[in-house]
């Protein structure tokens, strides 16, 4: 992402600017930060991600939505973009535009190296801060691992890893599970022999 310089905007000129434009923008505090596209296999993960999980869920309550979907964090006033967004109960959207959603249930996000420190640190600060999320889930693209925050009733969140193809994931608020094997079909890894090897 790349902050707009010398814009500044309330929230509802970022929308009508967002919803005008032909790429995604993030907002926070008056900024504007223009979101870039994903690689080949961000964009794979996110789609076998959706299948699989939207292939369980058929005929429940739950929906899921693509990366298309803005969600506002309420307290904090953050718009965004979360790759996978999933609400199990009736969503709540800012306007009759529906197209900015206030309570996911789950949030996912495919880790790229542009924005792997932001999604595991302040983006998540802003998430936490959404009553009704339940589950937030990190992809890696380059090695099957998935990290999965669950939070509790004290209001702690509590991780668990899940590592290798052969590996699954429960994701009880949406009484899902998510194999490795699925998120990652047809994604090919480096051998873990040659990753570090600089040649010559």
């Amino acid at each position: 992402m790349s902050v707009l310089p010398d814009v500044r905007m309330t929230e509802a000129e970022y929308l009508a600017f967002d919803r005008a434009s032909e790429i995604k923008h993030e907002y926070y505090r008056g900024e504007i930060f223009a979101m870039t596209g994903g690689s080949p296999e961000h964009n794979m993960i996110c789609i076998s991600t959706s299948a699989t999980l939207y292939n369980q869920v058929r005929g429940q309550p739950c929906k899921i939505y693509s990366s298309d979907q803005r969600v506002r964090v309420p307290r904090t006033r953050l718009y965004t973009y979360p790759d996978i967004s999933i609400v199990c109960s009736e969503p709540h959207f800012v306007d009759e535009a529906l197209d900015t959603l206030l309570n996911p249930t789950l949030l996912i996000e495919v880790l790229s190296p542009s924005t792997e420190s932001y999604d595991r640190g302040k983006k998540f600060q802003h998430y936490r801060q959404i009553d009704s999320l339940r589950e937030y889930v990190l992809i890696a693209q380059e090695t099957p691992h998935i990290e999965h925050y669950l939070r509790q009733d004290d209001g702690n969140w509590l991780l668990r890893d899940a590592i290798g193809l052969e590996s699954r994931i429960e994701l009880p608020s949406i009484g899902c599970t998510l194999a490795l094997a699925d998120v990652y079909e047809q994604v090919t890894f480096e051998p873990e022999e040659n990753a570090g090897d600089a040649g010559g």
